[in-house]
């Protein structure tokens, strides 16, 4: 698992190019980039590392800076990180993959405004806690408190960040189903070796497992 920093596959995009300028100057304007990486830090939005034109890196820009190459800038409408992204990063330690099942498929999520708002699936960051000799003061491995961040190429040239409870995929072959479903947020844990066995004492390959005795003092 990574700590602070970690790759994500390439995005050849625009960036919006007052973000270059501390929010200041050039409002309108844009600037090719390649966005390769990513901080995270508590409390924060994920923040994105960029590679411009002119050989420059410019680091720890929000999604809100960002839209995609194949669109004019006066076409795309200007969002704000927390309508792009509705939860900071859950800890300093990031893990970034690319789930195949999800490749190239369409979703859409719902907003702050409770509009729906369509794209296609490029990669998902998710958090965890290391190790636990590393004082844990996070949200990300508390069963009712985690959130991932799908990372979605917006239909309207904007890129989002938005955690399951968020989405729905249009799965073709599968989501035949319409509405938001009624689901509850889970708070179980799960844990296969609390259940009250032990095994038996022995050197043996195939070794017996019995109910453990119950101490009734």
């Amino acid at each position: 698992m990574a700590y602070l920093n970690a790759d994500i596959p390439p995005m050849y995009c625009k960036v919006r190019k007052e973000y270059l300028y501390d929010l200041k100057e050039h409002h309108g304007e844009s600037e090719e980039c390649v966005v390769f990486g990513i901080t995270s830090m508590a409390g924060s939005a994920i923040l994105f590392h960029i590679m411009l034109p002119n050989g420059a890196i410019f680091f720890r820009l929000p999604i809100s800076a960002f839209f995609q190459k194949s669109y004019d800038r006066a076409k795309v409408p200007d969002m704000q990180v927390d309508q792009l992204e509705l939860w900071n990063c859950f800890s300093y330690y990031p893990s970034v993959h690319h789930f195949g099942y999800l490749v190239s498929q369409r979703a859409k999520f719902i907003g702050k405004d409770k509009k729906f708002y369509a794209g296609e699936y490029l990669f998902t960051i998710d958090w965890g806690h290391p190790e636990s000799n590393i004082l844990d003061c996070e949200h990300s491995e508390i069963s009712h408190e985690h959130k991932c961040a799908h990372i979605l190429e917006l239909d309207n040239g904007n890129y989002a960040a938005q955690p399951n409870n968020r989405i729905l995929w249009n799965i073709a072959n599968f989501t035949t189903k319409n509405g938001l479903p009624d689901y509850k947020v889970q708070t179980s844990e799960w844990n296969v070796e609390n259940k009250g066995f032990v095994t038996e004492d022995t050197d043996k390959m195939f070794y017996g497992i019995e109910e453990k005795e119950k101490d009734n003092k």
